[in-house]
Protein backbone atom coordinates (compact mmCIF):
# COMPACT_ATOMS: atom_id res chain seq x y z
CA UNK A 1 0.00 0.00 0.00
CA UNK A 2 1.24 3.30 -0.63
CA UNK A 3 1.88 6.14 1.23
CA UNK A 4 1.12 9.79 0.52
CA UNK A 5 2.81 12.28 2.25
CA UNK A 6 2.16 16.78 1.64
CA UNK A 7 4.30 19.14 0.26
CA UNK A 8 5.12 22.06 2.30
CA UNK A 9 3.09 24.30 -0.40
CA UNK A 10 2.77 25.15 -3.83
CA UNK A 11 2.45 27.83 -5.41
CA UNK A 12 0.17 29.72 -7.37
CA UNK A 13 1.53 32.39 -9.17
CA UNK A 14 5.31 33.28 -9.12
CA UNK A 15 7.09 34.24 -5.89
CA UNK A 16 3.80 32.97 -3.52
CA UNK A 17 2.88 30.11 -1.95
CA UNK A 18 0.07 28.50 0.34
CA UNK A 19 0.70 27.17 3.31
CA UNK A 20 0.31 23.54 4.19
CA UNK A 21 -2.07 24.69 6.51
CA UNK A 22 -4.25 26.06 3.81
CA UNK A 23 -4.18 22.95 1.83
CA UNK A 24 -6.46 19.75 1.50
CA UNK A 25 -5.16 17.13 3.69
CA UNK A 26 -3.13 14.35 0.16
CA UNK A 27 -5.02 11.47 -0.01
CA UNK A 28 -3.39 8.90 -2.42
CA UNK A 29 -3.26 5.19 -2.30
CA UNK A 30 -2.66 2.10 -4.68
CA UNK A 31 -2.19 -1.22 -4.28
CA UNK A 32 1.05 -2.36 -5.89
CA UNK A 33 3.25 -5.61 -6.20
CA UNK A 34 6.41 -3.87 -5.17
CA UNK A 35 5.59 -3.30 -1.43
CA UNK A 36 5.31 0.18 0.52
CA UNK A 37 7.10 2.89 -1.15
CA UNK A 38 6.30 6.67 0.12
CA UNK A 39 5.32 9.10 -2.53
CA UNK A 40 5.15 12.71 -2.52
CA UNK A 41 1.56 13.66 -3.23
CA UNK A 42 0.40 17.55 -3.50
CA UNK A 43 -3.22 18.13 -3.35
CA UNK A 44 -4.67 20.90 -5.75
CA UNK A 45 -7.66 22.71 -4.95
CA UNK A 46 -6.90 25.62 -2.06
CA UNK A 47 -10.31 25.58 -1.50
CA UNK A 48 -9.60 28.38 1.43
CA UNK A 49 -8.51 30.77 -0.77
CA UNK A 50 -10.85 31.50 -3.87
CA UNK A 51 -8.74 34.49 -4.88
CA UNK A 52 -5.89 31.71 -5.46
CA UNK A 53 -8.10 29.95 -8.31
CA UNK A 54 -6.65 30.46 -12.04
CA UNK A 55 -9.41 32.09 -13.86
CA UNK A 56 -10.43 32.87 -17.44
CA UNK A 57 -11.60 30.62 -20.37
CA UNK A 58 -8.68 30.09 -22.48
CA UNK A 59 -6.31 31.93 -20.23
CA UNK A 60 -2.35 31.33 -20.54
CA UNK A 61 -1.23 30.36 -17.07
CA UNK A 62 2.02 29.39 -15.09
CA UNK A 63 1.77 27.32 -11.66
CA UNK A 64 4.29 25.02 -9.92
CA UNK A 65 4.19 22.98 -7.06
CA UNK A 66 7.15 23.14 -5.97
CA UNK A 67 9.20 26.29 -5.51
CA UNK A 68 11.24 26.81 -8.39
CA UNK A 69 10.10 24.44 -10.80
CA UNK A 70 9.00 26.38 -13.80
CA UNK A 71 12.13 27.54 -15.46
CA UNK A 72 12.59 31.37 -16.13
CA UNK A 73 12.93 32.91 -19.42
CA UNK A 74 12.90 30.22 -21.94
CA UNK A 75 10.32 26.62 -21.92
CA UNK A 76 13.09 24.12 -22.63
CA UNK A 77 16.68 25.45 -20.82
CA UNK A 78 19.61 22.74 -21.01
CA UNK A 79 19.28 21.08 -17.62
CA UNK A 80 15.22 22.52 -15.91
CA UNK A 81 14.95 23.08 -12.74
CA UNK A 82 14.79 20.25 -9.84
CA UNK A 83 15.80 17.62 -12.69
CA UNK A 84 12.35 17.70 -14.35
CA UNK A 85 12.31 16.79 -18.16
CA UNK A 86 10.52 19.77 -20.14
CA UNK A 87 7.94 18.20 -22.38
CA UNK A 88 5.47 20.16 -24.76
CA UNK A 89 1.83 19.49 -24.85
CA UNK A 90 0.40 20.14 -28.22
CA UNK A 91 -3.47 20.46 -28.82
CA UNK A 92 -3.27 22.31 -32.09
CA UNK A 93 -1.00 22.77 -34.93
CA UNK A 94 2.39 24.50 -34.41
CA UNK A 95 1.21 27.10 -36.92
CA UNK A 96 -2.58 27.51 -36.09
CA UNK A 97 -3.07 31.12 -35.54
CA UNK A 98 -2.16 32.87 -32.46
CA UNK A 99 -5.43 33.26 -31.26
CA UNK A 100 -6.28 29.67 -31.83
CA UNK A 101 -3.13 27.91 -30.31
CA UNK A 102 -3.38 25.83 -27.68
CA UNK A 103 -0.34 24.25 -25.70
CA UNK A 104 1.30 24.12 -22.52
CA UNK A 105 4.85 23.48 -21.40
CA UNK A 106 4.77 20.31 -19.09
CA UNK A 107 8.04 19.67 -16.33
CA UNK A 108 7.51 16.94 -14.80
CA UNK A 109 9.38 13.29 -13.50
CA UNK A 110 9.65 11.41 -16.38
CA UNK A 111 9.02 11.71 -20.01
CA UNK A 112 5.15 10.80 -21.38
CA UNK A 113 6.88 8.45 -23.31
CA UNK A 114 8.11 6.33 -20.47
CA UNK A 115 5.72 3.06 -20.77
CA UNK A 116 5.46 -0.43 -22.44
CA UNK A 117 4.22 -1.07 -25.50
CA UNK A 118 0.24 -0.23 -26.06
CA UNK A 119 -1.38 -3.80 -27.23
CA UNK A 120 -6.01 -3.45 -27.68
CA UNK A 121 -8.43 -4.06 -25.25
CA UNK A 122 -11.51 -5.74 -25.96
CA UNK A 123 -13.92 -4.06 -27.46
CA UNK A 124 -16.54 -2.35 -25.50
CA UNK A 125 -19.68 -0.40 -25.26
CA UNK A 126 -17.40 2.36 -26.58
CA UNK A 127 -17.45 3.44 -30.40
CA UNK A 128 -17.23 5.39 -33.43
CA UNK A 129 -18.66 3.10 -35.98
CA UNK A 130 -21.97 5.26 -36.72
CA UNK A 131 -23.90 4.61 -39.28
CA UNK A 132 -23.60 0.90 -39.62
CA UNK A 133 -27.14 0.86 -38.61
CA UNK A 134 -29.46 2.60 -41.00
CA UNK A 135 -30.38 6.04 -38.94
CA UNK A 136 -34.38 6.36 -38.44
CA UNK A 137 -35.50 9.80 -38.50
CA UNK A 138 -37.64 8.87 -35.54
CA UNK A 139 -37.97 10.81 -32.80
CA UNK A 140 -36.00 9.08 -30.13
CA UNK A 141 -35.91 9.38 -26.28
CA UNK A 142 -34.15 6.92 -23.79
CA UNK A 143 -34.63 6.61 -20.05
CA UNK A 144 -31.76 7.04 -17.66
CA UNK A 145 -28.75 4.52 -17.58
CA UNK A 146 -29.09 2.25 -14.62
CA UNK A 147 -26.52 2.18 -12.00
CA UNK A 148 -24.23 -1.23 -12.94
CA UNK A 149 -24.59 -3.93 -10.41
CA UNK A 150 -20.67 -4.78 -10.24
CA UNK A 151 -17.82 -2.76 -9.72
CA UNK A 152 -17.27 -0.50 -12.53
CA UNK A 153 -14.70 2.43 -12.69
CA UNK A 154 -15.57 5.70 -15.13
CA UNK A 155 -13.87 4.02 -17.91
CA UNK A 156 -15.80 0.41 -18.02
CA UNK A 157 -18.67 2.64 -17.42
CA UNK A 158 -18.98 4.62 -20.55
CA UNK A 159 -21.54 3.81 -23.50
CA UNK A 160 -21.93 5.29 -26.72
CA UNK A 161 -25.20 6.60 -27.53
CA UNK A 162 -24.65 8.32 -31.35
CA UNK A 163 -22.32 10.56 -33.06
CA UNK A 164 -20.44 11.43 -36.13
CA UNK A 165 -17.79 12.43 -38.11
CA UNK A 166 -14.84 10.78 -36.42
CA UNK A 167 -11.40 11.19 -35.35
CA UNK A 168 -9.64 10.82 -38.07
CA UNK A 169 -11.27 13.53 -39.92
CA UNK A 170 -10.95 16.03 -36.81
CA UNK A 171 -14.70 16.90 -37.13
CA UNK A 172 -17.71 15.68 -35.36
CA UNK A 173 -18.61 14.26 -32.30
CA UNK A 174 -19.34 11.42 -30.16
CA UNK A 175 -21.89 11.30 -27.31
CA UNK A 176 -21.15 8.65 -24.65
CA UNK A 177 -23.17 7.84 -21.10
CA UNK A 178 -21.50 6.92 -17.94
CA UNK A 179 -22.97 4.78 -15.12
CA UNK A 180 -20.16 4.34 -12.56
CA UNK A 181 -19.41 2.91 -9.34
CA UNK A 182 -16.02 2.59 -8.52
CA UNK A 183 -12.89 4.49 -8.59
CA UNK A 184 -10.23 4.00 -11.12
CA UNK A 185 -7.32 1.79 -9.35
CA UNK A 186 -3.99 1.47 -10.28
CA UNK A 187 -5.61 3.08 -14.01
CA UNK A 188 -4.86 5.81 -15.71
CA UNK A 189 -6.74 7.48 -19.12
CA UNK A 190 -6.37 9.79 -21.72
CA UNK A 191 -8.59 10.67 -25.27
CA UNK A 192 -6.16 11.11 -28.75
CA UNK A 193 -8.98 10.66 -30.51
CA UNK A 194 -11.08 14.17 -28.82
CA UNK A 195 -11.65 16.82 -26.21
CA UNK A 196 -14.18 15.30 -23.36
CA UNK A 197 -17.15 17.78 -21.98
CA UNK A 198 -17.88 15.87 -19.23
CA UNK A 199 -21.71 16.49 -17.87
CA UNK A 200 -22.16 15.07 -14.20
CA UNK A 201 -25.71 14.22 -13.57
CA UNK A 202 -25.70 12.40 -10.29
CA UNK A 203 -22.86 11.68 -8.13
CA UNK A 204 -19.54 13.79 -7.91
CA UNK A 205 -16.27 13.20 -10.11
CA UNK A 206 -12.63 13.95 -8.50
CA UNK A 207 -10.39 13.95 -11.61
CA UNK A 208 -6.73 14.02 -10.82
CA UNK A 209 -5.54 15.10 -14.58
CA UNK A 210 -1.02 15.47 -15.52
CA UNK A 211 -2.20 19.41 -14.95
CA UNK A 212 -4.15 19.30 -11.42
CA UNK A 213 -7.13 18.07 -10.01
CA UNK A 214 -10.63 19.28 -10.70
CA UNK A 215 -13.48 18.21 -8.20
CA UNK A 216 -16.98 18.75 -10.31
CA UNK A 217 -20.18 17.82 -8.80
CA UNK A 218 -23.65 18.28 -11.27
CA UNK A 219 -24.53 21.29 -12.95
CA UNK A 220 -20.61 21.65 -13.19
CA UNK A 221 -19.39 20.55 -16.20
CA UNK A 222 -15.02 19.81 -16.65
CA UNK A 223 -13.25 20.44 -20.09
CA UNK A 224 -10.30 17.34 -20.50
CA UNK A 225 -8.34 18.69 -23.31
CA UNK A 226 -7.39 15.80 -26.26
CA UNK A 227 -4.07 13.82 -24.86
CA UNK A 228 -4.65 15.23 -21.09
CA UNK A 229 -3.84 11.86 -18.79
CA UNK A 230 -6.42 11.68 -16.13
CA UNK A 231 -7.36 9.28 -13.32
CA UNK A 232 -11.63 9.55 -12.15
CA UNK A 233 -12.73 9.05 -8.09
CA UNK A 234 -15.87 8.88 -7.33
CA UNK A 235 -16.24 10.58 -3.60
CA UNK A 236 -20.06 9.71 -3.37
CA UNK A 237 -19.34 6.06 -4.32
CA UNK A 238 -21.76 6.14 -7.63
CA UNK A 239 -21.65 9.09 -10.62
CA UNK A 240 -24.05 9.23 -14.09
CA UNK A 241 -23.83 11.35 -16.77
CA UNK A 242 -22.81 12.64 -19.97
CA UNK A 243 -19.80 12.96 -22.26
CA UNK A 244 -19.60 14.93 -25.71
CA UNK A 245 -16.45 14.02 -27.54
CA UNK A 246 -15.09 16.55 -29.63
CA UNK A 247 -13.70 15.51 -32.92
CA UNK A 248 -13.43 19.14 -34.55
CA UNK A 249 -11.86 22.41 -33.10
CA UNK A 250 -11.88 22.93 -29.39
CA UNK A 251 -14.66 23.96 -28.01
CA UNK A 252 -14.48 27.95 -27.34
CA UNK A 253 -16.73 31.17 -25.90
CA UNK A 254 -19.47 32.05 -28.40
CA UNK A 255 -19.05 35.38 -30.17
CA UNK A 256 -21.70 37.75 -28.54
CA UNK A 257 -22.48 39.90 -31.39
CA UNK A 258 -25.40 42.77 -30.02
CA UNK A 259 -25.45 41.42 -26.62
CA UNK A 260 -22.13 43.04 -25.93
CA UNK A 261 -19.30 42.25 -24.00
CA UNK A 262 -20.92 40.98 -20.99
CA UNK A 263 -23.50 37.83 -21.05
CA UNK A 264 -23.97 33.77 -21.61
CA UNK A 265 -20.88 32.40 -19.55
CA UNK A 266 -18.57 34.61 -18.39
CA UNK A 267 -15.00 33.98 -18.83
CA UNK A 268 -13.77 34.62 -15.53
CA UNK A 269 -16.02 31.79 -14.12
CA UNK A 270 -14.01 28.67 -15.53
CA UNK A 271 -11.18 27.34 -12.96
CA UNK A 272 -8.29 25.84 -13.90
CA UNK A 273 -6.73 23.40 -11.74
CA UNK A 274 -3.04 24.39 -10.17
CA UNK A 275 -0.51 22.30 -10.58
CA UNK A 276 -0.32 19.04 -8.53
CA UNK A 277 1.86 15.89 -8.81
CA UNK A 278 2.11 12.21 -7.90
CA UNK A 279 5.54 10.47 -7.42
CA UNK A 280 4.48 6.99 -7.55
CA UNK A 281 6.17 3.92 -8.24
CA UNK A 282 4.45 1.01 -9.19
CA UNK A 283 2.55 -1.49 -11.95
CA UNK A 284 -0.04 0.65 -13.28
CA UNK A 285 -2.25 0.67 -16.73
CA UNK A 286 -2.45 3.93 -19.17
CA UNK A 287 -5.60 3.29 -21.39
CA UNK A 288 -5.81 5.51 -24.39
CA UNK A 289 -8.87 6.15 -26.78
CA UNK A 290 -6.82 5.86 -30.36
CA UNK A 291 -9.30 5.71 -33.13
CA UNK A 292 -12.12 4.50 -31.59
CA UNK A 293 -10.87 1.83 -29.56
CA UNK A 294 -9.37 1.23 -26.50
CA UNK A 295 -5.85 0.20 -25.94
CA UNK A 296 -3.64 -0.52 -22.92
CA UNK A 297 0.23 -0.30 -22.44
CA UNK A 298 1.95 -0.62 -18.87
CA UNK A 299 3.25 1.73 -17.11
CA UNK A 300 5.66 1.41 -13.67
CA UNK A 301 4.52 4.93 -12.19
CA UNK A 302 1.84 7.43 -11.97
CA UNK A 303 2.08 9.64 -15.46
CA UNK A 304 0.34 12.24 -12.96
CA UNK A 305 4.01 13.53 -12.31
CA UNK A 306 3.77 17.44 -13.72
CA UNK A 307 5.24 19.55 -10.79
CA UNK A 308 4.84 22.72 -12.86
CA UNK A 309 3.34 23.79 -16.51
CA UNK A 310 2.86 27.16 -17.92
CA UNK A 311 0.51 27.35 -21.36
CA UNK A 312 -3.20 27.18 -22.51
CA UNK A 313 -4.00 24.17 -23.61
CA UNK A 314 -5.58 22.93 -20.32
CA UNK A 315 -8.50 21.08 -18.78
CA UNK A 316 -10.84 23.50 -16.55
CA UNK A 317 -14.21 23.28 -14.97
CA UNK A 318 -17.65 25.55 -14.92
CA UNK A 319 -20.42 26.10 -12.86
CA UNK A 320 -23.59 26.36 -15.31
CA UNK A 321 -25.87 27.58 -12.35
CA UNK A 322 -23.44 31.07 -12.99
CA UNK A 323 -24.60 30.87 -16.79
CA UNK A 324 -26.22 34.31 -17.74
CA UNK A 325 -29.14 33.81 -18.96
CA UNK A 326 -30.76 36.53 -21.87
CA UNK A 327 -33.87 36.29 -23.06
CA UNK A 328 -36.92 38.41 -24.28
CA UNK A 329 -38.66 41.14 -22.54
CA UNK A 330 -41.17 41.82 -24.72
CA UNK A 331 -42.64 38.85 -26.74
CA UNK A 332 -42.09 35.53 -28.45
CA UNK A 333 -39.46 32.80 -27.30
CA UNK A 334 -35.71 33.51 -28.64
CA UNK A 335 -33.96 30.59 -30.73
CA UNK A 336 -32.48 27.99 -28.51
CA UNK A 337 -29.01 29.32 -29.62
CA UNK A 338 -29.16 32.36 -27.10
CA UNK A 339 -28.55 29.81 -24.51
CA UNK A 340 -24.57 28.36 -25.73
CA UNK A 341 -22.34 27.72 -23.48
CA UNK A 342 -19.29 26.73 -26.06
CA UNK A 343 -19.29 26.12 -29.48
CA UNK A 344 -16.64 24.23 -31.70
CA UNK A 345 -17.08 25.71 -34.42
CA UNK A 346 -16.73 24.18 -38.12
CA UNK A 347 -15.82 25.36 -40.99
CA UNK A 348 -18.53 27.07 -42.20
CA UNK A 349 -19.18 30.34 -40.33
CA UNK A 350 -22.34 30.49 -37.98
CA UNK A 351 -22.55 26.76 -38.49
CA UNK A 352 -20.91 24.99 -35.31
CA UNK A 353 -19.46 21.55 -35.43
CA UNK A 354 -20.79 21.09 -31.92
CA UNK A 355 -22.71 23.74 -29.32
CA UNK A 356 -23.27 23.34 -25.96
CA UNK A 357 -26.54 24.89 -25.14
CA UNK A 358 -28.36 24.55 -21.54
CA UNK A 359 -32.39 25.60 -20.32
CA UNK A 360 -31.11 26.82 -16.59
CA UNK A 361 -33.79 28.18 -13.89
CA UNK A 362 -34.95 31.20 -15.77
CA UNK A 363 -38.11 34.18 -16.07
CA UNK A 364 -40.66 33.81 -18.63
CA UNK A 365 -41.94 37.76 -19.31
CA UNK A 366 -43.36 37.82 -22.78
CA UNK A 367 -46.80 38.63 -23.12
CA UNK A 368 -49.60 37.36 -25.35
CA UNK A 369 -46.66 34.71 -26.42
CA UNK A 370 -46.46 30.94 -26.49
CA UNK A 371 -43.91 30.72 -23.48
CA UNK A 372 -41.87 27.11 -24.01
CA UNK A 373 -39.88 25.84 -26.43
CA UNK A 374 -41.98 26.24 -29.77
CA UNK A 375 -42.75 23.75 -32.11
CA UNK A 376 -39.67 22.93 -34.59
CA UNK A 377 -37.71 21.27 -37.54
CA UNK A 378 -34.25 22.44 -37.46
CA UNK A 379 -31.21 21.54 -40.30
CA UNK A 380 -29.30 20.67 -36.95
CA UNK A 381 -29.50 17.72 -35.04
CA UNK A 382 -30.33 17.76 -31.41
CA UNK A 383 -29.05 15.59 -28.64
CA UNK A 384 -30.60 16.38 -25.08
CA UNK A 385 -30.17 15.37 -21.68
CA UNK A 386 -31.24 16.31 -18.33
CA UNK A 387 -29.27 17.21 -15.40
CA UNK A 388 -31.89 18.09 -12.60
CA UNK A 389 -35.64 19.08 -12.13
CA UNK A 390 -38.36 18.91 -14.96
CA UNK A 391 -37.68 20.17 -18.96
CA UNK A 392 -40.50 22.74 -19.49
CA UNK A 393 -41.28 21.41 -22.91
CA UNK A 394 -42.07 18.11 -21.47
CA UNK A 395 -44.15 17.66 -18.42
CA UNK A 396 -43.66 13.28 -18.36
CA UNK A 397 -41.36 11.06 -19.32
CA UNK A 398 -38.03 12.91 -19.40
CA UNK A 399 -36.19 12.16 -16.37
CA UNK A 400 -33.02 13.06 -14.81
CA UNK A 401 -30.45 11.10 -16.75
CA UNK A 402 -32.52 10.58 -19.94
CA UNK A 403 -31.63 11.19 -23.11
CA UNK A 404 -32.90 12.18 -26.35
CA UNK A 405 -32.07 12.71 -29.89
CA UNK A 406 -33.97 14.92 -32.75
CA UNK A 407 -32.50 14.57 -35.78
CA UNK A 408 -32.38 16.94 -38.43
CA UNK A 409 -35.51 17.79 -39.88
CA UNK A 410 -37.55 15.27 -38.03
CA UNK A 411 -40.49 17.94 -35.91
CA UNK A 412 -40.04 17.83 -32.09
CA UNK A 413 -41.68 20.79 -29.34
CA UNK A 414 -43.79 20.21 -26.46
CA UNK A 415 -46.09 17.56 -25.38
CA UNK A 416 -49.80 17.71 -25.37
CA UNK A 417 -49.91 18.63 -21.53
CA UNK A 418 -47.53 21.14 -22.04
CA UNK A 419 -49.03 23.09 -25.07
CA UNK A 420 -52.51 23.19 -23.36
CA UNK A 421 -51.07 24.27 -20.26
CA UNK A 422 -49.18 27.00 -22.00
CA UNK A 423 -51.98 27.85 -24.31
CA UNK A 424 -53.99 29.29 -21.23
CA UNK A 425 -51.14 30.23 -18.82
CA UNK A 426 -51.92 34.11 -18.12
CA UNK A 427 -49.53 36.01 -19.96
CA UNK A 428 -49.80 39.21 -17.93
CA UNK A 429 -47.96 37.74 -14.81
CA UNK A 430 -44.15 36.55 -15.03
CA UNK A 431 -43.38 33.27 -14.43
CA UNK A 432 -40.16 31.31 -13.21
CA UNK A 433 -38.98 28.27 -14.28
CA UNK A 434 -36.90 27.27 -11.83
CA UNK A 435 -35.49 24.15 -10.52
CA UNK A 436 -33.94 22.65 -13.19
CA UNK A 437 -31.02 22.43 -15.91
CA UNK A 438 -31.28 20.74 -19.18
CA UNK A 439 -29.29 20.53 -21.90
CA UNK A 440 -28.73 20.07 -25.60
CA UNK A 441 -25.51 19.00 -27.79
CA UNK A 442 -26.12 20.17 -30.98
CA UNK A 443 -24.24 19.36 -34.07
CA UNK A 444 -24.53 20.15 -37.95
CA UNK A 445 -24.02 16.58 -39.26
CA UNK A 446 -26.57 13.91 -38.52
CA UNK A 447 -26.79 12.40 -35.24
CA UNK A 448 -26.75 8.36 -35.79
CA UNK A 449 -27.34 6.51 -32.64
CA UNK A 450 -25.11 3.18 -32.39
CA UNK A 451 -26.78 -0.09 -32.75
CA UNK A 452 -26.96 -0.26 -28.91
CA UNK A 453 -28.55 2.30 -28.80
CA UNK A 454 -30.92 1.17 -31.04
CA UNK A 455 -31.36 -2.16 -29.53
CA UNK A 456 -31.04 -1.35 -25.97
CA UNK A 457 -34.59 -1.89 -23.28
CA UNK A 458 -33.93 2.18 -22.43
CA UNK A 459 -35.30 3.11 -25.74
CA UNK A 460 -38.87 4.45 -25.05
CA UNK A 461 -40.40 3.42 -27.70
CA UNK A 462 -43.49 5.40 -27.36
CA UNK A 463 -42.22 8.41 -27.19
CA UNK A 464 -44.12 9.76 -30.49
CA UNK A 465 -47.04 9.09 -28.42
CA UNK A 466 -46.84 12.22 -26.13
CA UNK A 467 -47.64 14.44 -29.31
CA UNK A 468 -50.57 12.20 -30.74
CA UNK A 469 -52.90 13.87 -27.69
CA UNK A 470 -52.68 17.61 -30.17
CA UNK A 471 -55.59 18.30 -30.88
CA UNK A 472 -57.21 20.08 -34.00
CA UNK A 473 -58.63 24.10 -32.83
CA UNK A 474 -58.53 25.14 -36.69
CA UNK A 475 -62.01 27.63 -36.99
CA UNK A 476 -62.06 28.52 -40.75
CA UNK A 477 -63.86 31.70 -41.29
CA UNK A 478 -62.06 33.29 -38.25
CA UNK A 479 -62.16 33.45 -34.29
Amino acid sequence: MLKATGAAGFSTRAGSTIPETSMPTPSATHDTAQGTTVTRHVATQPAADPAANLCGFGNHFATEAEPGALPQGRNSPQRPPLGLYAEQLSGTAFTAPRAANRRSWLYRIRPAAVHGDFTLLPPSRLTHAFGTAPTPPTQLRWDALPLPPQPTDFIDGLVTYAGNGGPDAQSGVAIHLYAANADMQGRFFYDADGELLIVPQQGRLRLDTELGRLDVEPQQIALIPRGVRFRVALPDGMARGYVAENFGAFLRLPELGPIGANGLANPRDFITPHAAYEDVDGNFELVAKFQGRLWRAPIDHSPLDVVAWHGNHAPCHYDLRRFNTIGSISYDHPDPSIFTVLTSPSDTPGTANLDFVIFPPRWLVAENTFRPPWFHRNIASEFMGLIHGVYDAKAEGFAPGGASLHNSMSAHGPDAETFERACAADTTRPHKVADTMAFMFETRQVIHPTPWALQTPLLQRGYAQCWQGLRKHFKPGGV
